[in-house]
């Protein structure tokens, strides 16, 4: 099955953001020489619910925004997450994004 191959290639992506890093949905999507599928990506995060090996807290929207934020239990698990890992967000958004950001191997 293509997609939960897709998927699980995402996971190793996503499992390879060092603490106190993030990226984007985009970014994944390019390193895995899918650029136009960003989407795919964010699902495939919104299905690894359940799973602690994906930090998916890491992965945020192109302009550092916490889109995915309310597939998290909890109302602002996933900025204490990153905050957790010293990165600030103020207003649902990534303080300081550029410092932030890992960019994934390209493949």
């Amino acid at each position: 099955m293509m997609e939960a191959n897709f998927f699980e290639r995402v996971y190793d992506i996503a499992r390879q953001i060092p603490e106190g890093k993030v990226t984007s949905y985009g970014a994944i999507a390019k390193a895995l020489g899918t650029a136009k599928s960003a989407r795919m990506v964010g699902w495939a995060m919104n299905a690894c619910h359940g799973r602690d090996d994906v930090p998916a807290h890491r992965v945020v929207n192109r302009l550092g925004l916490l889109s995915g934020k309310h597939h998290f239990d909890g109302t602002n698990l996933m900025q204490q997450l990153l905050e957790n890992e010293g990165i600030k967000v103020e207003n649902n958004q990534i303080v300081d994004f550029d410092k932030h950001f890992w960019q994934p191997k390209l493949k």
